[in-house]
């Protein structure tokens, strides 16, 4: 059981704002809201004056995207105890949720068809982080599972055309626009050019059937070890 504790939201919307407030009035009667603030300059006198339990912080203010994650930096650096729910309209980008909770951010409720909730709430307030509601968990669950059978598949390449470390480094060079000679001069790579000219050519022979293996440059190369997951063209990074 929770006891009583006290609340600030900052809302600019006043139309969402009268909604967030009934929220609390009808679904978490343990909550006493102490203040709310429209922006951010409304927000430091309420803290000085008294520190909340939950800061209920949205992240658009002002026609600002990122004025939310700089407040909840502030709030986190000065006033540690206070917890931070991050309710905000920012639906697709996920780079903005991401620094929020780099900020220290305790949970993140996105505002979509499903209202804020009382589960969200009690969970920021016992303890728990992070807290995401609905539509941010269904997210995750399905990166979850797309990183999971991409790894799957790369795994099952990796047997099937014998794909060793030097073969996965080669390609993911070639990916990156290196030449056999800067690859050859990699730590990773003890082959000299002429080495890595017959290595090209024996992947091709591994990955492509006989009637398509006739003029295959590095470019289609490439491409067809992006399309077996052999290499991972968003998590393409050199070697020394």
């Amino acid at each position: 059981m929770i006891d009583k504790f006290s609340v600030i939201i900052v809302e600019d919307a006043k139309l969402e704002l009268k909604g967030t407030e009934e929220i609390f009035r009808t679904e978490i009667p343990e909550a006493d809201i102490i203040g709310v603030a429209m922006c951010e300059d409304e927000l430091y006198p309420l803290l000085e004056k008294q520190q909340p339990q939950l800061l209920l912080l949205d992240l658009g203010l002002g026609g600002s995207t990122t004025v939310g994650v700089s407040i909840c930096e502030k709030v986190k650096r000065c006033y540690p105890a206070v917890r931070v729910l991050v309710f905000t309209g920012e639906l697709l980008n996920e780079k903005l949720w991401v620094d929020v909770l780099d900020a220290g951010a305790d949970g993140i409720a996105l505002k979509t068809g499903e209202l804020l909730t009382r589960h969200e709430i009690m969970a920021v307030m016992a303890g728990k982080k992070p807290v995401f509601n609905t539509p941010i968990t269904e997210k995750i669950v399905q990166r979850f599972r797309e990183s999971v059978m991409h790894e799957a598949a790369r795994k099952k390449s990796l047997i099937k055309y014998e794909i060793d470390r030097y073969d996965e480094c080669f390609l993911r060079h070639l990916a990156l626009g290196y030449t056999k000679d800067m690859i050859a001069g990699l730590k990773t790579m003890p082959f000299g050019v002429k080495s890595l000219e017959k290595r090209q050519a024996d992947l091709v022979t591994r990955l492509f059937p006989d009637d398509e293996q006739r003029g295959v440059n590095v470019t289609r190369l490439v491409v067809r070890a992006i399309e077996f997951s052999i290499i991972d063209v968003e998590n393409l990074e050199a070697d020394e």
